[in-house]
């Protein structure tokens, strides 16, 4: 049984700092492609930033260059998702998502082979 389980969401101040964490379990880690999605109320899933199966390439929306630090530790089968300068516009549910060997630089809600139940961040003044 595939299991994505993500974990750090909460509340935290516009222009703090958060770090998410998503732990897999039944399968191997070390050829999924990870991602983080969010949706907020109303809106569509969005891309927010993948890696590589390899963990070589790292991508990003252009809304959370800068801001935003996706990276992985194989031997915990976790990926991270360090968020700074957080913004109001940021607050959604944020979902962790795998892609077995996938290596490309676009990633697509569709295209994800499996999905955490997501973690809420709400950015407050």
């Amino acid at each position: 049984q595939v299991q994505l389980v993500e974990s750090g969401g909460g509340l935290v101040q516009t222009g703090g700092s958060l770090r998410l964490a998503c732990t897999a379990s039944g399968l191997n880690f070390n050829n999924q492609a990870m991602a983080w999605f969010r949706q907020a109320p109303g809106k569509e899933r969005e891309f927010i930033a993948g890696i590589h199966w390899s963990g070589h390439s790292t991508y990003y929306a252009d809304s959370v260059k800068g801001r935003f630090t996706i990276s992985r530790d194989n031997t915990k089968n976790t990926v991270y998702l360090q968020m700074n300068s957080l913004k109001r516009e940021d607050t959604a549910v944020y979902y962790c998502a795998a892609r077995q060997w996938y290596s490309g630089g676009v990633y697509s809600a569709r295209n994800m082979d499996y999905w955490g139940k997501g973690t809420l961040v709400t950015v407050s003044s």
